[in-house]
Order: C-alpha cells, then sequence, then structure tokens
C-alpha cells in the first residue's frame, strides 16, 4: 500500500473501512484540525464467551468525577475571586457538564476557559498559579506534573521565582503551605505578577491546567493520608459522603468476570436487585426477578471455566489512578462483609481485593500515552487491548463500558464493537450514538437483564 495518496484514493480505502466514522476534533495548536476515524461495527448478538472486558474508570468504575468536577469548578474560582455562591453560582449541570467529563483535561478546561472567559481576572489568576506552582514543586508528589509546572513557568518568564525565600520557606515546612494559600499567593503575585507577560487565551488554558490539578492533587493526598471523611464533611457537609467509592455492580462484576464466584453468584442477588435501582432510579421488574436471580449461578460456574481478562482505562495519570483505585479497593474490601459468602470464598475474595493488581490484567492511563491523544481517541482503548494480548480476530469478544460520550466513541474507534453506555447523573445528558447499548441500570442491569451477553 503506498504511504502517499491523493483525494480519490483516500476515500476509496474509507468506504473499505466500515460504514460509520467519529469526527474528532483535535486542540487548535494541532494539526488537522480533526480527524476521521472509523468505528468498529454494532454487536448485539449473544457471545459464545467473553474474552475480555475493558472498563474506564471514573464514572463507569468509580465515583472519582465529582471530585474532578470540584476541582474544575474551583479552578474557575480562583482564576476569577469568586469564590461563594453568591459571587457565582458555579457550573450548570445541564450546560457544562456534558462538556467537562469523559475528555482529557486540557479539553475540559479549554471549554470552561472560553465560555466563562469574562468572569476571570488577571490578577487572581496569576496569583491563584503562584500558588498552585508552589504547592506543586514543594508538596506535589507526581514528578510529571513538577516538570510541566516547570514549563509553565518558563513560558510566563518565571523560573527566578523558585528562588525565592518563599519556597525555600515552604520547603522547610511543607505542613503549613495549604495553610498559608491566599497569603503565599498574594505574596508571589506581588512580587512576580509583573513580569508576566499579558495573558493569551492559551496561557490561561496552561495556567488553568496547573491550578485544576493543584487542588486535585491536594485533594487526592488527603485521601491517602486517611482524611476522606473530614474532606466529605469541608465540599458536601457530610461526613458519610465517600468522594471515593465504587459504582453499583463493582463488587459483584469483577469477581465475577475473574472467575471466583462460582455457585455463589447467586447469593449477590438482593444486592444487585438495590444497585440497579440506586441505578437506573427505579426497581428491577418483580417478574423477572426469579429468573435473574437462578441465572446468576449459572453466570458464575461459566466464569469459573471460562474466566475473562480485566483492563481499567483512564484519562488520569498514573499517580491519581493509583490513589483512586487503592482506595476504591479498600472500599470493596469492606463491602465485602455484608455478601453472605461461605468463610472460604470470603477469605478467597478478601485477598483478592486487597489490591486492585490482583484484579486487572491491564491498568491503562494517561500516562501510558499523551494529553493529545486521550479520548475520545481510541489510543487507551487500543493499548489496553494490546497489553491484555487480545489478538483482532477475538475483538467481538471484549465489551468495553464507558460513562461518556467520548469514551463510548474512544472503545468502537478502537475496534470494540459491543460498547455499553452506562451514564451517571451528570452524564446522562451526553450523545451516547456510538454505544451499542445505553444501559441506565449500569453494570447491574447488564448482570441482571442482559446476562452479559453471553448465550451460555
Amino acid at each position: 500500500m503506498k504511504k502517499i495518496i491523493d483525494r480519490n484514493s483516500a476515500e476509496g480505502l474509507l468506504k473499505d473501512l466500515g460504514g460509520e466514522f467519529a469526527v474528532i476534533r483535535n486542540p487548535a495548536y494541532i494539526h488537522p484540525a480533526f480527524e476521521l476515524a472509523p468505528l468498529a461495527p454494532r454487536l448485539t448478538g449473544p457471545l459464545d464467551r467473553l474474552s475480555a472486558a475493558v472498563m474506564d474508570m471514573d464514572g463507569t468504575t468509580t465515583t472519582t468525577e465529582e471530585l474532578c468536577i470540584h476541582s474544575l469548578e474551583y479552578m474557575l474560582r480562583a482564576m476569577s475571586g469568586k469564590y461563594t455562591t453568591a459571587e457565582w453560582s458555579g457550573l450548570d449541570h445541564t450546560a457544562d457538564y456534558p462538556n467537562i467529563i469523559g475528555n482529557s483535561t486540557t479539553k475540559h478546561v479549554e471549554y470552561l476557559i472560553t465560555k466563562y472567559a469574562g468572569l476571570l481576572q488577571t490578577d487572581r489568576t496569576k496569583e491563584s498559579f503562584a500558588y498552585a506552582a508552589l504547592w506543586t514543586l514543594i508538596c506535589g508528589k507526581d514528578a510529571k506534573r513538577k516538570q510541566e509546572v516547570h514549563v509553565t513557568l518558563a513560558k510566563m518568564d518565571l523560573v527566578t521565582m523558585t528562588e525565592d525565600p518563599l519556597f525555600r520557606d515552604a520547603a522547610a515546612d511543607p505542613a503549613s503551605v495549604p495553610g498559608m494559600r491566599a497569603a503565599i499567593g498574594a505574596e508571589l503575585f506581588g512580587r512576580y505578577g509583573g513580569r508576566m507577560r499579558p495573558l493569551s487565551h492559551t496561557d490561561l488554558v496552561t495556567l488553568g491546567i496547573d491550578i485544576y490539578y493543584q487542588r486535585y492533587h491536594e485533594i487526592l493526598q488527603r485521601i491517602e493520608n486517611g482524611e476522606s471523611r473530614q474532606i466529605s464533611m469541608e465540599l458536601f457537609h457530610d461526613p458519610e459522603k465517600r468522594l471515593i467509592q465504587p459504582m453499583p455492580g463493582i463488587l459483584f462484576f469483577l469477581p465475577l468476570l475473574k472467575g471466583w464466584l462460582g455457585d455463589e453468584a447467586a447469593l449477590f442477588a438482593d444486592r444487585l436487585f438495590e444497585e440497579y435501582a440506586t441505578k437506573s432510579g427505579h426497581e428491577f421488574p418483580a417478574s423477572e426477578r426469579h429468573s435473574a436471580a437462578s441465572s446468576l449461578a449459572s453466570l458464575g460456574r461459566f466464569f469459573e471455566q471460562h474466566p475473562a481478562k480485566l483492563a481499567i482505562v483512564t484519562s488520569s495519570i498514573f499517580y491519581e489512578a493509583n490513589i483512586v483505585m487503592s482506595e476504591v479497593f479498600s472500599v470493596l474490601s469492606a463491602q465485602l462483609a455484608s455478601v453472605p459468602l461461605s468463610a472460604g470464598r470470603q477469605t478467597l475474595l478478601r485477598a483478592k481485593l486487597q489490591q486492585y493488581r490482583n484484579v486487572y490484567d491491564a491498568f491503562i492511563t494517561a500516562s501510558d500515552s499523551t494529553e493529545i491523544r486521550l479520548k475520545p481517541h481510541r489510543d487507551l482503548y487500543s493499548i489496553a487491548l494490546h497489553q491484555l494480548n487480545i489478538p483482532t480476530a477475538d475483538f467481538h469478544r471484549v465489551i468495553g463500558f464507558e460513562d461518556s460520550e467520548s469514551g463510548t466513541i474512544a472503545i468502537r474507534t478502537a475496534g470494540i464493537g459491543r460498547c455499553i453506555a452506562v451514564p451517571f447523573a451528570q452524564t446522562k445528558g451526553h450523545n451516547f450514538d456510538a454505544a451499542t447499548l445505553v444501559a441506565l441500570g449500569g453494570i447491574p442491569e447488564v448482570v441482571l437483564s442482559h446476562n452479559v451477553f453471553l448465550n451460555a
């Protein structure tokens, strides 16, 4: 095949690639402006067996989207100086959420900076960035984030800011930094704000990204340090509302596919009915409960004989995903005690759920790719399929689970024709045209109503 062809030849090749294509827009600084990506043919028939399931993290496996949304809203408040709802009501659930969930951080921030440009104040933006830079370099734990902040400082002609005595003092007492947020930002801005050039739209996006990540990583560190209840009280005034926990059905679905439940899969029936109601907003049909519950034992035995591989896929970087999934598996281990399993099965599952690495055969994060190739591009899911060692001839035996529009596109463009959308409250307004099935009941619906698409 020729490497350079004309448009007519390209059109001919496109016809051979399929009947559906996704139009994927690139950031303004990338050529070309958009790309056409062929979608795998939709698959709806029953499976003889399941080779693998590839699952998004935020919003599909975990509840961490709320943390991301909080950090994005915080970014705008920091850049505008409007920290109270009286000054600014906050993000619009209907208009904003579909544009800030599921894509890369850059695209989320670009959208918000563009929409809320009139809200932003240059001085507050510079001040907030100065603090974010200091916190990241002194208190942050992710080396790549530190490197990116150094790059931003160079772009803004602020390299010498890291030599300021404030940095030296902060390095000597990192624990004091969060409590001095306003003072540090104001002091650094007073000394260096005038050196920064006028901020372009691209500059605002760059600074916004650093401010967003600072807030996100600060909260993740506190979660890692066991402060989940305190954070929930601060943000939601409810210490029992955990920022990070598994989505409905995950406690059952992961060990089911790994073949660890056997006949005892049936003991999850009541829990699955409850989680179906939680996810969908209505009760599972009473007339279907008996047959659905009866099928669980068969599913357990099937996967015991034919275990499937599992991959987690996320646009979060590894540092973030590692903390999130460690917290999720801590919660899963605690939830396990409420399921009436045999002592032997409890012991097995407790051991398996101690670490997420015991469960996932592939763990794919944004650190495995680049910011400009995250969802809706196929790259993360293609990497997952490669790491799972699934040949292209078996792609039809793979199920992909996503909660966002861009995620469903990424799954289909990676060659997976069975793409299940499992939207949650903040993504129900997304366009799921790329999905094979929209399961408002989430994973419980896939199990109870569709038997995981198996004909067994």
